[in-house]
């Protein structure tokens, strides 16, 4: 799916700045042409000193088979399988240049439905992953009660997770636990780590290190795995609403996926210098 062009665009890089609920993103809009992103790429942009800053890079092609495709990169230059905030924010600039209220998305995952409803754009992030070998893990375990300390959850959304429940969300210490579990051996692609307090069966606070990224303010697929893992261990509801450091979003799990929805923001336009593309 990932195809890369041998050649960069020769006056800049056009790119747009969003973010969902203080989850940031790099957007660029390849249509009509080959993929320009690469690990050197997505490291210089998302160096937040030297470069632009994102927590995930987000890149639009066309499609043979859904109205767009998405790819995902790490802050770090690596790949990313999933992220629903940054879905949701290419519905709301597809939606607003289209003027369409219904989109297909393809990703990693899957192809993806977006959907406008009273100015609010939902995406299905489609049915969790939870059998041991589509997480992945390592080796068979209990998806349910990984054989790791704090007894966290393991689910898949197009990227792997590991969900703890805690009895303070606020108190944990995301950036020491964090890192230690995204490189556990149980995890050969590395994970995405949420620490979740569950307050009421329609509402959860949550924290989370993300793969490659590190602490970040919010996290779609995040969201999406921690309202999975809290129904399988019939702490909530399949419909909840959910505090991450960024602001609130919603959650739904129903028989055709898990649908989120929260806020999105254009932030700003710009084109990246062609002595900064040549540098890399």
């Amino acid at each position: 799916m990932r195809r890369m062009s041998s050649t960069r665009p020769d006056r800049g890089l056009a790119f747009m700045k969003w973010h969902g609920a203080g989850n940031d993103f790099v957007i660029i809009d390849s249509r009509g042409r080959d993929g320009v992103t690469t690990a050197a790429l997505a490291r210089a942009l998302g160096d937040r000193h030297r470069g632009v800053g994102f927590d995930q890079l987000a890149e639009i092609r066309s499609s043979d088979v859904a109205d767009i495709e998405l790819d995902f990169w790490n802050a770090d230059g690596s790949v990313a399988g999933a992220c629903g905030n940054a879905t949701r924010c290419v519905a709301r600039y597809m939606m607003d240049q289209t003027g369409r209220d219904r989109l297909t998305i393809r990703t990693e995952r899957g192809v993806l439905e977006a959907v406008e409803i009273a100015g609010a754009v939902h995406v299905n992030m489609g049915p969790p992953q939870t059998a041991w070998n589509e997480v992945p893990l390592a080796h068979e375990a209990d998806t349910l009660h990984l054989p790791l300390p704090g007894d966290p959850v393991a689910v898949g959304m197009g990227n792997p997770h590991a969900v703890f429940f805690v009895a303070d969300a606020e108190t944990v210490d995301v950036a020491g636990i964090g890192p230690r579990v995204e490189h556990d051996p149980l995890f050969p692609a590395r994970t995405n780590v949420e620490f979740a307090h569950v307050r009421a069966r329609d509402e959860i606070r949550m924290r989370v290190w993300e793969r490659g990224t590190g602490i970040t303010l919010a996290c779609g697929s995040g969201a999406c795995a921690t309202a999975v893992a809290a129904v399988q261990r019939g702490l909530a509801d399949p419909k909840l609403r959910m505090e991450v450091d960024g602001g609130w979003l919603a959650l739904d799990w129903r028989d055709d996926g898990v649908w989120m929805t929260g806020p999105t923001a254009h932030v700003f336009d710009a084109v990246l210098a062609q002595s900064f593309m040549d540098a890399l």
